[in-house]
């Protein structure tokens, strides 16, 4: 018993030990709080001065020089304050149903908020929302710096408290609503009210008031004006229907606002290169977070070029009336990079940015668009790695590229559910056996989608992306063999910067907006540092460069004074056009600049007949001229006063622009991949297998499902049992002479020319042309003749060639004493024994 009592006595003593030191615990931490809120009280304004801010400055945007300001953010700030009675009890609801439901249930802070925030956060992965009240809110925009620390977090907090202890609710809402940024420099209610609505704050609808209650939490992101207005109606209907549940709007009330149309002021501001000023804005406040942004008075200097930004403005103002009238295209964007270093040069995301009605405030050139038929060097950029060539043979025939549908593409579906496809060409022709080189230049469909197939869709996707195009990231399951013929939607400033990889020969630099920011004391957050990747072959880039750039490769169906072609100017350039006519595109680029065009209507709606040559090119070409007329211009006037600006931009003289490199093409030893046709037609796939076309050709014994489309549709196209072999086909016809003793003529033939030599397109009047050319014939070959310019200088009669089916022949023709024309052609004209007769065509420049 004694030793319970001393154990119960020991048990006393320490509970009393605890309940002192719980006692001091408490008794510490509440003179701990005391003394914070102390500290921190006194930074708190009394009632007379409660809407004295502290001092900020205004971050301001540069061009590259650091000269030329863009934009002075929060530099005209327009505010007026406004009373109770003047602001509407709906923007009031609308604000707490978009920031802090539980307004007037807390004392300044909110814990369950908090945790709730912290919990979305988590199952989010990332930090998407935040526990701040109205109350602290107000606290860290009136009252304190924007730095980003735990002081000045208990500051808030504690300070939040505190001002509730002073002021009752709905005066901390109408601070609140009289201070927070509503975007492009409006701040308040009134001022917001004014500048999107031309209305007073008081006579704001409940729709209206959702949407500028939207807008703080992101306040460029979320702009009336800005690039994401249909995310800004996604939160604006959020925020409505929150009003509704929380029981400020009856579902009526709901029902109406959210079919209004809400459709903002003309908006007009001095801003210079506005798209791209808020391009930059966003990649700022994303970064570092958009009051820090608006008071933090950083220098930003950016990317643009101001003499390129306005030759750019300028090409599209003045192609865009035209466009508009002769194919109903209503907006037009370009943009321009500098492929050595990734710089934005240009942008100019729709013909008017303060265009409301034609929603020229989106910036057409971030905006994922389909892109036609310009994605088309990316299949065959893959092709060339996987050991094809330029000089690559392809037939241009009708061609069913579902394996489970005839050859004859005579069904709408295949066994496997998949509709059969057939694409066209762009002008519903074919032209049989034709070079890679000539098939991109000249932008035909059907071998464009063979080209995929061969490269292959995933491998393709990749080194799309490895070059820049990220709209393709996490979607390459999405995409067929339309995916070349512009199926998959990517941004304008994407498919520029990545031409540009051709441009500088295989290396890539991502795009970039920002070169330099300091802040206010001169202290450097980042600085640009070129981190270039090589994701492209040379030699491989220099064989885009030739099929791209060559105009003579491209004359035959574009013309030879085409939109693409800048005499004096080694350039490259390729256009693109989507199926309904809602995208027309141009992308190209010299070794020192890439740019490129789109012409639409923001909207989607189809123009009248619009192609990315007829509405695009001349902009682009215009553009490129220009270009080189300023920046030259601009550089000897910049050697002259002796300036040296850390970032110039300058480019050569047309004269001085270096062209591009002549490729060396590889011979492979292989028929159709050397260019040379066999003896009798067949498809691509009877001489290679697609995922290894260097190795042994598989013949009739080819397992690619697409060779049973393939073949038959070659041998039908020249006039050939589809089925028949060539073993068949040689008795046939000696059966045929043997024994009927007449020639049949109801049967055509096949006759292929390949062309040797030339392997250039552009000579001078001191060379000599030169001409190889070899034959192949279904049928005995009779003669061959040579033409330049119409003016006959080879004959050949080979009828008594001991009954051949093959021939070859060399010979030149000196070029000194040509006619002055832009292009010179080279024809060669074949005839069998049975009277077919095939002509081919190489045509050249002559300087």
């Amino acid at each position: 018993m004694r030793y319970v009592r001393t154990f119960l006595s020991r048990v006393n003593a320490h509970k009393r030990t605890l309940l002192k030191l719980s006692a001091l615990s408490v008794l510490a931490g509440f003179v701990f709080i005391v003394l914070l809120f102390a500290y921190f009280s006194k930074d708190l304004p009394s009632s007379g001065n409660i809407g004295s801010l502290y001092v900020v400055e205004s971050t301001k945007l540069y061009d590259r020089t650091g000269e030329t300001v863009l934009y002075d953010i929060y530099g005209e700030e327009k505010r007026t304050v406004a009373a109770h009675d003047e602001i509407a009890d709906s923007l009031r609801f609308a604000t707490i149903a978009a920031e802090d439901t539980n307004f007037y249930n807390h004392y300044g802070i909110d814990p369950v908020g908090i945790v709730r925030a912290a919990l979305r956060n988590i199952r989010g992965g990332g930090i998407s929302e935040g526990g701040s009240t109205i109350t602290q809110q107000f606290i860290k925009g009136a009252l304190l710096t924007p730095e980003r620390t735990w002081t000045r977090k208990a500051k808030e907090a504690i300070l939040a408290i505190e001002l509730e202890w002073r002021y009752d609710k709905d005066e901390i809402l109408d601070l609140y609503l009289n201070q927070i940024p509503y975007g492009s420099n409006a701040y308040g209610a009134e001022a917001a009210s004014q500048l999107y609505f031309g209305k007073n704050a008081k006579d704001l609808t409940h729709a209206e008031a959702a949407v500028l209650a939207a807008v703080p939490r992101a306040p460029t992101f979320y702009s009336p004006y800005g690039n994401n207005t249909d995310r800004l109606k996604q939160r604006q209907e959020h925020i409505l229907g929150r009003m509704r549940d929380l029981g400020y709007i009856s579902q009526e009330d709901y029902g109406i606002a959210k079919s209004e149309d809400v459709t903002p002021e003309p908006y007009r501001q001095n801003i210079n290169a506005p798209h791209f000023v808020m391009y930059v804005r966003e990649y700022l406040e994303r970064k570092y977070g958009a009051e820090y942004v608006q008071s933090a008075g950083l220098k930003v200097t950016t990317s643009l070029d101001t003499d390129l930004q306005r030759a750019a403005e300028g090409v599209v103002a003045e192609y865009g009336p035209l466009n508009q009238t002769r194919y109903g295209a209503r907006n037009a964007s370009l943009v321009s990079v500098d492929p050595h270093t990734g710089h934005i040069l240009a942008m100019v995301g729709s013909r008017d940015y303060f265009d409301v009605e034609n929603d020229g405030n989106v910036n057409v050139t971030i905006r994922p668009r389909q892109p036609g038929s310009s994605f088309k060097p990316f299949a065959y950029a893959k092709a060339l790695e996987k050991g094809y060539t330029a000089d690559s043979m392809i037939y241009d025939v009708p061609t069913e590229f579902n394996p489970t549908c005839s050859w004859e593409a005579t069904g709408t579906r295949g066994t496997n559910g998949l509709a059969c496809y057939n694409p066209q060409n762009y002008d519903g022709s074919h032209r049989g056996p034709i070079s890679f080189k000539e098939a991109l230049a000249q932008s035909l469909n059907i071998p464009a989608v063979k080209v995929l197939y061969l490269a292959g869709i995933p491998d393709t996707i990749n080194l799309a992306k490895q070059m820049g195009v990220n709209s393709l990231v996490g979607r390459e399951d999405d995409f067929g063999l339309a995916l070349v013929l512009g199926g998959a939607e990517v941004t304008l400033l994407e498919e520029t910067s990545a031409f540009g990889t051709f441009a500088t020969r295989g290396e890539t630099n991502a795009p970039v907006g920002v070169l330099r920011v300091e802040d206010n004391k001169g202290n450097v957050l980042e600085e640009f540092r070129k981190n270039p990747r090589d994701v492209l072959d040379e030699g491989i880039a220099d064989q885009i460069n030739y099929m791209l750039g060559t105009n003579a490769l491209r004359a035959p169906l574009f013309g030879v004074n085409n939109s693409l072609n800048i005499p004096g100017l080694p350039s490259a350039a390729k256009t693109g056009t989507t199926q309904f006519n809602n995208n027309a595109w141009t992308v190209g680029y010299t070794r020192s600049i890439s740019a490129g065009v789109w012409v639409g209507n923001n909207d989607n709606s189809a123009m009248r007949g619009a192609t990315g040559a007829g509405a695009a090119a001349p902009i682009w070409k215009a553009f490129m001229q220009k270009a080189y007329e300023v920046k030259a211009t601009a550089q000897t006037d910049a050697d002259n006063a002796s300036s040296s600006s850390e970032y110039a931009f300058s480019l050569p003289t047309r004269s001085a622009e270096q062209p591009f490199v002549q490729p060396s093409i590889p011979r492979r030893g292989k028929t159709m991949l050397d260019g040379a046709l066999g003896e009798r037609p067949h498809s691509l796939l009877f001489y290679v297998n697609r995922d290894n076309p260097l190795g042994s050709a598989p013949g009739y014994g080819s397992d690619d499902p697409l060779f049973k489309n393939w073949e038959p549709a070659v041998r039908a196209f020249s006039g050939l049992d589809p089925f028949a072999t060539d073993r068949q086909l040689e008795e046939q016809e000696q059966h045929d002479e043997e024994e009927n003793g007449d020639i049949d003529t109801s049967t055509p033939g096949s006759i292929d020319i390949t062309f040797i030599a030339p392997q250039k397109h552009s000579f001078s009047r001191s060379e000599t042309l030169p001409v190889e050319v070899s034959l192949t014939s279904s049928y005995n070959l009779a003669s061959v003749s040579a033409r330049l310019d119409g003016q006959s200088f080879y004959q050949q009669d080979i009828s008594s060639a001991s009954q051949t089916k093959q021939f070859s022949f060399s010979t030149s023709r000196s070029l000194s004493g040509l006619p002055p024309k832009n292009f010179h052609e080279l024809t060669v004209e074949v005839e069998d024994v049975r009277g077919n007769v095939r002509t081919k065509s190489f045509v050249f420049t002559v300087d």
